[in-house]
């Protein structure tokens, strides 16, 4: 044999034996490795531990995928918070041709699952997260510096406090690309990324944009966003804890959003909530949850309202279905409620230089008020500050039996009710009126009152009578008027809070109390 054969042939004896002896030492290497990044992972983390079941390694690629990773909520362990079937980390071969050593990091089905229980620890956790040794953690499995990072087939499940009832995000497929940022010049914005997802079974997302996955105090995005059919139902047992019961509705949304150090702004060309069946509950336990509420959205209002930095526009806002009140907190329990309703706000914003929000409503009060409101709703700069007229016109008058035995003590078998107002808020001062008309009414029918007693017939009866006799417009009306001047009652409130309060004022302190007033007057 050739001398130089020889050679070649040991060569690549020699080959071989080193490829079989670094294959067998990969596979010999698996359960230490799976032991050091186990050991390595937890000793950073804080509140919560990972269990890994096995590590194989790529010595060719060179790779290395981790297998059955879950990270486990340590007051909370059962379910875990995130299971990870498989994680392949390789090396991103093509920066190393110009000297940049890093990598890409791809996640197969992973399941992400959150409880009640778990959030409010991680709320309740005064450490912040950036200290909680997730960084540490990820560089103990990958030093590498990552650049490239994919989610196939991803699921997210949030359990509130109906097990049967979840909030599920399936589907999930998310790519990053160039976030070392060593594939283009420095910019804003250097790392496209997609993200798409199923929402509650019927529901689409999807964004697409840029970001600066390495900015400081945190990434920044500026991305397309649009929701799709997205069934608002989910959130019930959510919105149960805030005495909200949603029975149905729809989402669908499409605008930019951009997050980032220096701005945090979200325009959305169209926000519409379709197909709405929704109640607020009051009552007497609810007081103090509603008095918080408030404060808090008065101090979220105040935050960005014309703050340079947050910028909130919405082109189009559009609320169609059922909306209801339900008072819990008198005896008897009432429903108010609009039917059919079609809310429209145009050119919703937090900046006043963006002008005013012009509001439409239509509906029908109690299924057959013909409800008309229109206002002109200015961004907040000494307090709130609108114009509001509502029109609501033939009200079937005992479908509010309930409400004006609760109130008025007594109830009616016929008539209407119609109802007009004019208000303007400007500078902690409101200005207005505010005039109810009831129509046609019979207070008194003995078929209907056979079970109430004689005392209580008399007085009903007595309503009844003295209404017929002092009806002095035509068509048997009885009418008042309240003008409303003066200084907004709570000038800390925000526009919305000022709305309600005026509206239950108006309700409860000129329109009911003025029924009988009128009578007694006369």
């Amino acid at each position: 044999m050739k001398p130089w054969l020889k050679w070649i042939l040991w060569a690549a004896a020699a080959f071989l034996v080193i490829i079989l002896l670094i294959v067998l030492a990969s596979y010999v290497a698996d359960e230490p490795l799976r032991a050091y990044f186990e050991e390595q992972v937890n000793r950073n983390l804080k509140g919560y531990r990972i269990s890994l079941e096995d590590v194989d390694i790529n010595p060719f690629g060179p790779s290395v995928v981790l297998e059955g990773v879950r990270i486990i909520q340590e007051k909370h362990p059962d379910p875990p918070v995130a299971h990870f079937p498989s994680i392949d980390a390789g090396v991103h071969w093509r920066p190393i041709l110009r000297g940049r050593l890093v990598g890409e990091i791809g996640l197969d089905r992973p399941a992400f699952h959150i409880h009640l229980k778990q959030l409010e620890e991680e709320t309740a956790n005064e450490t912040k997260v950036q200290d909680r040794g997730w960084q540490e953690a990820v560089k103990a499995i990958f030093p590498l510096e990552i650049n490239f990072f994919t989610i196939t087939d991803g699921e997210l499940t949030y359990i509130d406090q109906d097990p049967e009832r979840p909030l599920q995000v399936r589907d999930i497929a998310f790519e990053a690309s160039n976030i070392r940022n060593i594939e283009s010049e420095e910019g804003d914005y250097p790392s496209p990324f997609r993200f798409e997802a199923v929402l509650f079974e019927k529901g689409r997302a999807n964004v697409q944009g840029d970001a600066d996955f390495l900015a400081e105090p945190h990434p920044g995005v500026d991305a397309r966003l649009n929701i799709e059919n997205v069934p608002l139902e989910y959130f019930a047992p959510v919105l149960a804890r805030y005495h909200i019961t949603l029975t149905q509705g729809r989402l669908d949304a499409s605008g930019q959003v951009a997050f980032a150090p220096s701005i945090k702004a979200a325009h959305l060309e169209k926000l519409q909530v379709s197909a709405l069946k929704v109640d607020y509950g009051h009552s007497q336990d609810s007081e103090s949850l509603e008095a918080k509420t408030a404060q808090k959205t008065k101090a979220a209002a105040d935050e960005v309202s014309n703050d340079p930095e947050f910028q909130l526009r919405v082109d189009q806002l559009h609320l169609e279905g059922d909306v209801g009140f339900v008072n819990h907190a008198v005896d008897p329990t009432y429903r108010l409620f609009l039917q059919n309703m079609d809310l429209r706000v145009e050119n919703l914003s937090n900046h006043f230089k963006e002008g005013p929000a012009e509001v439409t409503l239509a509906g029908a009060f109690m299924g057959s008020g013909q409800t008309n409101a229109k206002g002109t709703f200015r961004p907040e700069q000494n307090g709130p500050d609108f114009d509001l007229n509502v029109k609501i016109e033939g009200t079937f008058m005992p479908a509010l039996n309930d409400l004006l035995r609760a109130y008025g003590n007594f109830d009616v078998v016929a008539g209407t009710f119609s109802l007009y107002s004019e208000l303007q808020v400007h500078q902690d001062m409101v200005d207005g009126y505010v005039k109810p008309l009831f129509k046609d009414l019979e207070v008194y029918d003995q078929r209907q009152d056979e079970e109430k007693g004689l005392f209580r017939k008399m007085y009903e009866g007595l309503v009844g009578g003295m209404s017929d006799l002092l009806s002095r417009d035509p068509g048997d009306r009885v009418a008042t008027r309240t003008d409303i001047s003066g200084e907004v009652e709570n000038p800390q409130a925000d526009t919305w809070q000022v709305v309600l309060t005026l509206v239950q004022n108006a309700f409860f302190k000129a329109v009911l109390p003025g029924f009988d007033q009128e009578i007694t007057r006369e």
